[in-house]
């Protein structure tokens, strides 16, 4: 039962962390998280040990973690990694898409939408997390797919920084939506293309944001 429990709460933090719940540099405090979710402590720091241990979460003094905070030099080390593993994730799943899938993956499509329409920003990064997994999930080669899961605990919580909802915009979408296309026709070659401009154009914005970020912390 307590093994079972903290499954559970890993998989909570963890899923969190994968849709930008949380942001980069935020505490993660034992002792509330065990009153937040109604348990004792000691299943809250085997979930968040286990999560440490995989690069996800930073330990601190007086048991408490921390999510690591991004840097541009870390941000890039991780993106040039991102971008050939998803990039062959994407083209090795294209021909293994079941109609299923591609109903599933359409739907997320449609939530990223309304999540625009509606200037959500929490709900259209679970959408865009549960597009990109999903689609990298069917590669069909778990290890890939582990290597994939470990860095998109990394960068997760950064994309908190991405935008507010004044700043949504339906071209967010529009890579999805080519991607989509190409994974609808089997064309696994265009469809790792479109996910891969999909992750230069965010990691453009997201190094812009570090730089300015970087700038006016030097000059305080």
């Amino acid at each position: 039962m307590a093994d079972n429990l903290q499954e559970q709460l890993y998989q909570r933090i963890r899923e969190g962390l994968l849709a930008g719940r949380f942001q980069p540099g935020q505490r993660l405090k034992i002792r509330d998280l065990a009153g937040e979710w109604g348990t004792s402590p000691m299943p809250v720091r085997a979930a968040l040990q286990r999560l440490v241990a995989e690069g996800a979460l930073e330990g601190e003094p007086q048991r408490s973690v921390r999510v690591p905070a991004m840097t541009r030099e870390r941000y890039e080390n991780i993106f040039q990694v991102r971008l050939e593993l998803e990039g062959l994730a994407v083209e090795l799943a294209t021909p293994r898409l079941s109609p299923a899938d591609l109903d599933e993956l359409r739907e997320h499509v449609a939530r990223m939408d309304a999540a625009i329409e509606r200037r959500e920003v929490q709900a259209y990064l679970d959408a865009n997390s549960c597009f990109h997994l999903r689609l990298y999930g069917a590669c069909g080669n778990p290890v890939l797919l582990r290597a994939i899961e470990s860095l998109w605990l990394q960068v997760g919580p950064f994309f908190n920084r991405l935008f507010t909802g004044a700043d949504l915009s339906l071209r967010l979408n529009d890579f999805h939506e080519q991607a989509f296309a190409a994974l609808q026709a089997g064309d696994g070659k265009a469809a790792r293309q479109a996910m891969e401009q999909d992750l230069i154009y965010f990691a453009r914005f997201l190094l812009n944001l570090l730089e300015l970020e970087q700038g006016h912390a030097s000059a305080r």
